[in-house]
């Protein structure tokens, strides 16, 4: 005589209803004050930056370093820097141009960027895009570095569901890593690729101990942050934000001090008499995507 497995009782059966139903119930209720949060997150505006005379800086000149005609263009980019540091921030519009004429692709910028940002692996501010164009056998090869275009109108703003992203009246796109959910909306929005995630990996991992580079903070937007304990920018957007620390110290951003080639011009679009308002007058200009209407503030030579 077959002998059949006999059912589990019905109190188990129960049992096991009740905990999925619960569960659910829980499921649901941390979502709604997820989208909760979320919504009043979105209703409050973006915080406003300081604007008006208090936020000129009156920033020393070197002693050592003589501004002439025969000087650096670092020199020159870095005296004018201190002349738009000394008016309001509202007056500024800090752009960038790279002259793609002189880019070797030496990557200097990019790996500057990540020693100066203590960017870890995954994220890259500044990555140099390589084109080969010409037809065999003259065929040559253009380097386009790649930095945040800091667009007029820029399409990862509007897409952030916490408004943790804005321009501020110096014309630099910035993130509130305090703020910041991880969504990614405006990873995926950002049709230049220049925003990444940090997703709190180390360069060191699965290795007997981290190295003390890697657990230092960073001093993005003029604030230290740390990564111990899974804090922020681990879980956020981040992107170049044209070195903002380091130009309320008066200093021009890493990339640009670093190039070897001097192939980067940086500075105030406002001041017609710099260099980088020279450069914008020049005719073999060209911008990335400029279908796209982001009317980016980055500019290359060609």
């Amino acid at each position: 005589m077959n002998k059949t497995t006999p059912s589990p009782p019905l109190a188990d059966t129960n049992i096991v209803r009740r905990d999925f139903f619960r569960g659910g119930v829980l499921a649901a209720l941390g979502l709604a004050a997820a989208v909760g949060s979320v919504a009043i997150a979105r209703r409050q505006k973006p915080p406003h930056d300081p604007v008006g005379p208090g936020t000129a800086r009156d920033l020393p000149a070197p002693q050592t370093i003589p501004e002439d005609d025969m000087a650096d263009p670092l020199v020159r980019m870095q005296a004018e820097l201190r002349k738009a540091m000394a008016k309001p921030v509202e007056q500024r519009r800090w752009a960038m141009v790279i002259d793609t004429r002189k880019c070797v692709g030496c990557h200097a910028c990019t790996v500057a960027c990540i020693a100066e940002n203590k960017l870890p692996p995954g994220v890259v501010y500044r990555p140099v895009v390589q084109e080969e164009f010409g037809t065999f056998p003259n065929v040559q090869l253009r380097f386009f570095p790649r930095p945040c275009m800091q667009c007029d109108e820029p399409p990862c703003v509007p897409v952030c569901p916490v408004n943790a992203t804005w321009k501020r009246p110096d014309a630099i796109v910035t993130i509130d890593y305090d703020k910041c959910i991880g969504c990614r909306y405006c990873v995926a929005a950002c049709p230049y690729g220049a925003r990444t995630s940090d997703f709190g990996h180390h360069y060191t991992d699965d290795t007997p101990a981290l190295q003390p580079y890697e657990t230092q903070p960073n001093h993005e937007y003029g604030k230290s942050w740390s990564r111990e304990n899974h804090g922020s920018p681990m879980g956020n957007a981040r992107k170049c934000q044209f070195c903002l620390h380091r130009l309320e110290q008066g200093e021009l951003p890493q990339c640009v001090t670093t190039c070897i080639g001097r192939a980067n011009y940086f500075g105030d679009a406002n001041d017609p008499d710099s260099l980088i308002a020279a450069k914008l007058r020049a005719a073999n200009q060209v911008k990335l995507l400029e279908e796209k209407h982001t009317l980016p503030r980055v500019t290359y030579l060609v």
